[in-house]
C-alpha cells in the first residue's frame, strides 16, 4: 500500500503573510479540471452572425424580414374583428327574422279567417235552408191533418204572415241576425195586445212562440260554429308561423348577409381612412424584436426560434407568433409582480451556476409525496392552473438571471431530481405533460442541458412516453444518473462547490462560513488500495480551522488529527478513524489550535477503484 501526502497552504490573516509548501504529490487543480470534460452536444452554438453557417445567415435575415413586415403591417398579432361581424350578422338575423314572420303570420292568420268565415256563412245558409224546408213540411202536415175547413180566418192568415216573413229572411240572409232588445220588446208589444185583444186566437200565438224558439236555437248554433271557426283559424296560425320561420329563414339571412357585406365594406373603407397606429415597441423577455432598431439581443432571441425549428424560417415564424399569443392570454410579462406565494417553492428553485455560468433550476419531485402539498399543487383543475403559472414566473425569474446579448449566458441548466417521485398519480402525471409542452413551445432553446438523477427503473417506461412531445433537439440535451452516480454526473458540468451536499457537493444552504470568494476546492485523486493525507500547517497558536471534505463514492477509511510542531507535545485527535459508506455527506469539521502544528486528514482507500477527493479550508484568528 502506497501513502501520498498533500501539504494545503494555509493562511493566518492577523499576520497577513502565507506559508507555502510544496505538494509531494503533484495534484494540479487546473490538470485536474481538465478531467471533467463536456460531450460535444453540450456545447452551445454561437449567437454571433459571423459565426453562423451560410444557410443559417440567411435563415436569419429571412426571419427579420417577415417580423418586420408584421410588426409595421399590424399582423402580428391575430385579429378579433371577424368575431364582432359574426356575432352582428347573427343578431340584425335575428331581429330581421321576428319582423318578417310576425308580418306573414298576421297577414295570413286574416286570410285564414275570412276564409273560415264564408265557408261558415255558407253552412249557416245551407242550415237555413234545410230548416226552412222542414217547417214547411211540418206546416204542410199539419194542414193536412187539421183541414183547411178547420181552420179560422185569423190562424190562416197568422200562418201565412209568418211563412212570407220566413221566405224574405232566408232570402236576405237576415234570419240569424240578431236584434237589439229595443226591437225585441217592439215585437213582443203587438203579440201582447193581440193576445189581450183576441183570446180567440190561442192556436195563432202557441204557433208563433214555437217559430220563435227554433230561430233562437239556430242563433245559438250560429254562435257555437263562429267559436269553433276561432279556434281553428288560431291552430292555423301556429302552423303558418312555424312554415314561415322555416322558409323565409334562409332569404333573411341572404338579405341581411348582403347588408352586413355593405357595411363591412363601408367600415374597411373607414379604416383605411383613419391613420394607423404600429406599436413598434413590442419586445420579448425584454428585448425589441422590431430588427430595425438594430438590438443585439434581437438576433439571440430570434435564432432560439429559429434553432428550435431547424431554421425553417416560416415555421420559426408561426412559433414566435403563437408564443406571443400565449403570454398575452396567459398575462406572462406581468408575472413577476405576482405573489404566488412560497408553498411550492421546495418543489423547484435556482440555485448557483454551472461551469460555464448557467443558471441552475432544480427540480424537486419527490415532494409531492406529501398529500398536502400534492394536493394544492394538482388536487383540481384551478390548482393545476395555478401550479403552471407559478412554473412559468420561476421560468422567468431564471431568464432575469441571463444576459441575452451574442457574448452572454443565454440559458440555463435544468436537474431534476426523481428520487421518491409519485409516478402511478394520474393528475401528475398529467400537469408535469401539460408544463414540458407549454415550455418546450414557448421557451424555446432556453435549457442548455436537462440533467436527470437519481433515476429510478420505472423512469426508462416513462420516458419513452414523455419523449415523443420532445424534439429530437430537445432529447439530445437529456442526461440521465442512477442514484451511485449522482454526484460523478454532476461534477462534469457544475463546480463541486455549487453543488448542494445533498447530492454530494459542498453547497449548504445559508453558508456563512465559505462564500464565492474564497476560492475553488482542491482535487486529489488517491489510488486503489493506497491512503493519501492532507496537511493543513498551523504555524501559530490560537487559530481556528475549517474544512470541507467529500469522497465520490466514499466507501475509504477517514480520520483527523492535529500534530504539534514540538516533538514532545502529544498528538490530538479530532476525529477518530471510522469508515464512510457510499451514501456519506461532505464532512466539515472545525478545530481550534493551542499551539504551532498541522491539521492532517488521512484517506485510507481499501477498495480495487480509485477515488476521487475534494476538500477546501479556511484559517482565520479566533476571536476572545
Amino acid at each position: 500500500m502506497t501513502v501520498e501526502v498533500i501539504k494545503a497552504e494555509a493562511t493566518v490573516s492577523h499576520l497577513d503573510e502565507k506559508v507555502n509548501v510544496v505538494d509531494e504529490v503533484v495534484v494540479d487543480v487546473a490538470d485536474s479540471k481538465k478531467d471533467v470534460e463536456k460531450t460535444p452536444s453540450f456545447k452551445e452554438e454561437s449567437n454571433f452572425v459571423s459565426d453562423l453557417k451560410d444557410h443559417e445567415k440567411k435563415a436569419l435575415t429571412d426571419l427579420k424580414a417577415k417580423l418586420e413586415e408584421a410588426i409595421l403591417g399590424n399582423s402580428l398579432f391575430k385579429k378579433e374583428e371577424p368575431k364582432v361581424v359574426e356575432e352582428k350578422v347573427e343578431e340584425v338575423v335575428e331581429e330581421k327574422v321576428e319582423e318578417v314572420v310576425e308580418e306573414k303570420v298576421e297577414e295570413v292568420v286574416e286570410e285564414k279567417k275570412d276564409e273560415e268565415k264564408i265557408e261558415c256563412v255558407k253552412e249557416a245558409e245551407k242550415v237555413e235552408e234545410k230548416e226552412a224546408e222542414k217547417v214547411e213540411e211540418k206546416e204542410a202536415e199539419k194542414a193536412q191533418e187539421e183541414g183547411e175547413a178547420s181552420k179560422k180566418p185569423v190562424e190562416k192568415k197568422g200562418l201565412n204572415g209568418l211563412k212570407l216573413k220566413i221566405k224574405e229572411a232566408l232570402k236576405g240572409h237576415s234570419l240569424l241576425k240578431k236584434k237589439s232588445k229595443k226591437e225585441v220588446e217592439e215585437k213582443e208589444k203587438p203579440v201582447v195586445e193581440e193576445k189581450e185583444c183576441e183570446e180567440s186566437k190561442p192556436e195563432g200565438e202557441a204557433v208563433v212562440e214555437e217559430k220563435v224558439e227554433e230561430v233562437a236555437e239556430l242563433v245559438k248554433t250560429e254562435e257555437s260554429e263562429e267559436k269553433k271557426a276561432e279556434v281553428v283559424v288560431e291552430e292555423a296560425a301556429e302552423v303558418v308561423k312555424t312554415e314561415e320561420c322555416e322558409v323565409k329563414e334562409p332569404e333573411v339571412v341572404e338579405e341581411v348577409a348582403e347588408v352586413v357585406k355593405t357595411e363591412e365594406c363601408e367600415e374597411e373603407k373607414k379604416v383605411e381612412e383613419e391613420v394607423v397606429i404600429v406599436d413598434k415597441d413590442i419586445s420579448l423577455w425584454g428585448v425589441p424584436l422590431l430588427p430595425s432598431k438594430a438590438d443585439e439581443g434581437t438576433d439571440v432571441v430570434l435564432l432560439k426560434f429559429l434553432r428550435a425549428r431547424d431554421f425553417k424560417v416560416n415555421e420559426a415564424f408561426e412559433m414566435l407568433k403563437k408564443t406571443l399569443e400565449w403570454r398575452k392570454e396567459w398575462k406572462i410579462d406581468s408575472i413577476l409582480d405576482e405573489d404566488l406565494g412560497s408553498d411550492l417553492s421546495v418543489a423547484a428553485y435556482m440555485n448557483g451556476v454551472d461551469l460555464e455560468g448557467h443558471p441552475i433550476c432544480y427540480n424537486i419531485l419527490g415532494v409531492f409525496n406529501d398529500e398536502e402539498l400534492y394536493q394544492k399543487a394538482f388536487g383540481s383543475e384551478e390548482k393545476v392552473k395555478f401550479f403552471l403559472r407559478w412554473r412559468f414566473q420561476l421560468m422567468e425569474r431564471g431568464i432575469q438571471k441571463l444576459e441575452l446579448k451574442p457574448s452572454g449566458v443565454t440559458s440555463l441548466l435544468q436537474v431534476t431530481d426523481l428520487r421518491n417521485s409519485p409516478p402511478g398519480k394520474k393528475e401528475a402525471r398529467l400537469a408535469v405533460k401539460q408544463a414540458i409542452s407549454l415550455l418546450q413551445d414557448n421557451y424555446p432553446e432556453f435549457v442548455a442541458r436537462n440533467i436527470w438523477i437519481n433515476v429510478p427503473f420505472w423512469y426508462h417506461a416513462y420516458h419513452s412516453v414523455v419523449s415523443t412531445m420532445l424534439t429530437q433537439r430537445t432529447k439530445s440535451k437529456d442526461v440521465r444518473a442512477r442514484p451511485a452516480k449522482v454526484t460523478e454526473t454532476l461534477i462534469k458540468y457544475i463546480p463541486i462547490e455549487e453543488i448542494p451536499i445533498q447530492y454530494g457537493g459542498l453547497k449548504r444552504e445559508s453558508d456563512y462560513e465559505f462564500s464565492a470568494g474564497d476560492g475553488v476546492a482542491s482535487e486529489l485523486i488517491i489510488k486503489a488500495s493506497s491512503t493519501a493525507t492532507i496537511e493543513i500547517p498551523a504555524p501559530e497558536a490560537g487559530t481556528t480551522f475549517i474544512w470541507d471534505t467529500t469522497v465520490l463514492g466514499w466507501e475509504v477509511n477517514y480520520k483527523e488529527e492535529f500534530i504539534p510542531t514540538d516533538e514532545g507535545s502529544y498528538t490530538i485527535i479530532v476525529q477518530k478513524q471510522k469508515k464512510l459508506g457510499a451514501v456519506e455527506g461532505p464532512v466539515r469539521n472545525t478545530y481550534r489550535t493551542n499551539e504551532p502544528g498541522k491539521i492532517v486528514l488521512t484517506i485510507d482507500n481499501c477498495s480495487s477503484k480509485k477515488k476521487k477527493v475534494f476538500y477546501r479550508h479556511k484559517v482565520k484568528k479566533c476571536a476572545f
